[in-house]
């Protein structure tokens, strides 16, 4: 069973989990919602968005990885590469919790992890298994292991984005925290429904980096700047129960914009919940394919998902890194590196923001 890597963070097969710990509320292994088609035209943009002048960078993780120690298998999932990205605008935050909820108020929609498994994609699974919920963090009693993250991650029926970590719990009081339990055809569809859609890896990290050039983290190349934490990320013995310290201001999601923006004013670009990107995911994604030197032009991804620790599993890239990332174990909230998910995972540390191509 796959688990998280230092290198790429990668969360569990989710049919693997279900026979383990119940069903996790997932579409048919096929992806059938409506791809996003770019926008190229000029808009208004909506409250909450920043203008991202496009231009030229350099993608993957900085030459200053190596000597802090913090590359892990980075460089040969994201090597360094030459990419031009065209203006766009972006949510200045994460998709919220009030956000979300008006998109489901105005079009009815049920997210995934709230429908039950159909039983014909799933004949191992057991009747009793087949219900709605989603994956939470369980953290544990006593120190583990960090190569199975099945110790650490539980099936909770009745967990949603509603109820983040399952039916006794809800929302209120949390409407300005990103929303989670979110499978990859949710993000979709509240970007289609808003008349945006999902950034592309390379829009993503260029937004990112906030102008800075070669740097590790939005703020420079130290986690802490002049001794302050610039992200919500975890502090302590992870994944200890009560383990997050909590030094950075939050033990567990915060809400957005609780730090300081980045040079295009983005917020939580680093850590807080993992955000969904267009592209397939692919450890040799095309950008990284053009002849050394040559700049490749708004990179779109591979055409299909391979991962070759889970083959057969669909995946999508994901950015940023969550409240859960920590130094010892998933640094991946570094600029440059990368996460990936099963399209159809619902799990507690995974949101998304929007992007919306066009002209100023």
């Amino acid at each position: 069973m796959m688990a998280y890597r230092t290198g790429t963070c990668s969360f569990p097969f989710l049919g693997e989990l279900l026979l383990l710990c119940g069903a996790l509320s997932i579409s048919s292994p096929s992806l059938t919602a409506k791809e996003p088609e770019a926008m190229a035209k000029k808009v208004q943009p909506p409250p909450n968005m920043v203008w991202i002048p496009g231009g030229e960078f350099t993608m993957g993780l900085a030459k200053s990885c190596e000597k802090k120690g913090f590359c892990g298998d980075g460089e040969k999932d994201a090597p360094r590469h030459q990419v031009r990205v065209d203006s766009f605008w972006m949510d200045a935050t994460e998709v919220t919790n009030e956000q979300f909820s008006q998109f489901v108020q105005a079009t009815g929609y049920v997210t995934l992890a709230e429908k039950a498994l159909p039983a014909k994609d799933y004949p191992d699974v057991a009747p009793e298994h087949l219900v709605a919920g989603a994956i939470v963090f369980a953290p544990s009693d006593e120190p583990v292991g960090k190569d199975n993250a099945y110790l650490w991650w539980r099936f909770v029926p009745g967990a949603s984005w509603r109820h983040p970590l399952g039916p006794s719990t809800d929302i209120v009081g949390k409407e300005r925290e990103p929303v989670v339990h979110i499978a990859y055809e949710d993000a979709l569809a509240y970007a289609e429904w808003a008349g945006k859609r999902l950034p592309t890896e390379a829009e993503w990290e260029f937004a990112a980096r906030g102008g800075l050039k070669d740097r590790l983290f939005p703020w420079g190349d130290e986690l802490l700047l002049d001794g302050k934490h610039q992200a919500n990320t975890y502090q302590g013995r992870f994944p200890m129960r009560n383990g997050d310290l909590g030094t950075d201001g939050f033990a567990g999601i915060a809400p957005v914009a609780q730090y300081a923006a980045n040079g295009y004013g983005l917020f939580d670009m680093v850590g807080n919940v993992w955000e969904w990107c267009a592209d397939w995911y692919h450890p040799q994604p095309d950008s990284h394919l053009a002849p050394k030197g040559r700049v490749v032009i708004n990179p779109q991804g591979p055409e299909k998902s391979f991962d070759p620790t889970e083959p057969g599993v669909l995946k999508r890239s994901m950015r940023g890194g969550s409240f859960l990332c920590h130094e010892s174990y998933c640094s991946r909230y570094l600029l440059g590196s990368r996460g990936k998910g099963d399209i159809s995972a619902a799990t507690q540390h995974v949101g998304f923001r929007c992007v919306i191509s066009g002209s100023r």
